[in-house]
């Protein structure tokens, strides 16, 4: 089978690079291309058997199986370029959230996805989320969702819950990976430790309780109340994390659903005018 992929952007090189280093996908069977064309062949000195086109175009009329790995509102544009060669036995999966698996199914004559992929997926771990269209074949669900099982444990979603899914499981690295520099600041502004040392240690902190949650030693709240000892210092770090965090995550899943409803809009505008 081949395989394109259109956008090697940050996640577009994160799932060419999964894909291959999982052995999901050979080199030589995959196709890639970008608008900026140099950041294509720049993935080619690592797998030096990858084929680069110079196009969209030529990506449709060679593989079967197209993910169009751009932002969300270049994907209807996109999307234009590449019907004239699109046929109902080929594939078409969009990494964007704004962009619905109905709103592909409008435009494409083909079977279609949505994945939304994570960072955590570079190191074959982490969740990617999977919808089909209504039309999707069953061989194509069933090769994506054996694809996407060699880089992650893929999980089949509802439209409803795209955004807030997404959220945890796309954004949240970025999220976590914040709150841990700010964390790694304060114990540097407040105490002797130097910055080498206390990243090291958080670091590696997260790293273990990563293994300590996927080995189901614990759950998240068991978790916390064999490290949280009643009186202990555990407990008055914890008490100032319920009084100060306040609504916090409730304000930043606000921030993330009024930008995924401003970009639903802008897309489809694009998709209705069609």
């Amino acid at each position: 089978m081949k395989v394109g992929i259109i956008g090697t952007g940050n996640m577009g090189r994160i799932l060419v690079e999964a894909l291959l280093d999982g052995k999901a996908i050979s080199p030589s069977s995959m196709f890639i291309t970008n608008r900026t064309i140099a950041k294509a062949f720049d993935i080619r000195q690592t797998y030096p058997e990858i084929i680069v086109e110079n196009n969209a175009e030529e990506i449709a009329k060679k593989a079967e199986l197209i993910f169009v790995c751009v932002k969300p509102h270049d994907v209807f544009n996109c999307i234009q370029n590449i019907v004239p060669f699109l046929t109902e036995n080929h594939c078409v999966v969009s990494i964007t959230s704004p962009i619905s698996v109905e709103q592909l199914e409008s435009v494409l004559p083909c079977s279609t996805a949505r994945v939304i992929p994570s960072i955590t997926n570079r190191a074959l771990s982490g969740v990617s989320l999977l919808t089909f269209g209504e039309k999707c074949e069953p061989h194509w669900k069933e090769t994506l969702t054996e694809m996407l099982g060699v880089i992650s444990t893929p999980l089949q979603i509802e439209e409803e819950i795209t955004r807030v899914a997404s959220d945890i499981v796309s954004c949240g690295p970025a999220f976590f990976v914040y709150l841990t520099r700010r964390f790694i600041d304060a114990a540097v502004s407040e105490t002797l430790i130097d910055e080498e040392t206390a990243t090291k240690l958080a670091s590696e902190m997260l790293i273990g309780l990563g293994a300590l949650l996927k080995k189901d030693f614990y759950t998240l709240p068991t978790l916390q109340e064999k490290v949280c000892v009643k009186g202990g210092i555990t407990g008055e770090g914890i008490k100032i994390l319920e009084s100060e965090l306040g609504e916090v995550f409730e304000h930043l899943f606000q921030a993330t659903h009024s930008k995924f409803n401003e970009d639903i809009e802008g897309t489809k505008k694009q998709f209705t005018l069609h």
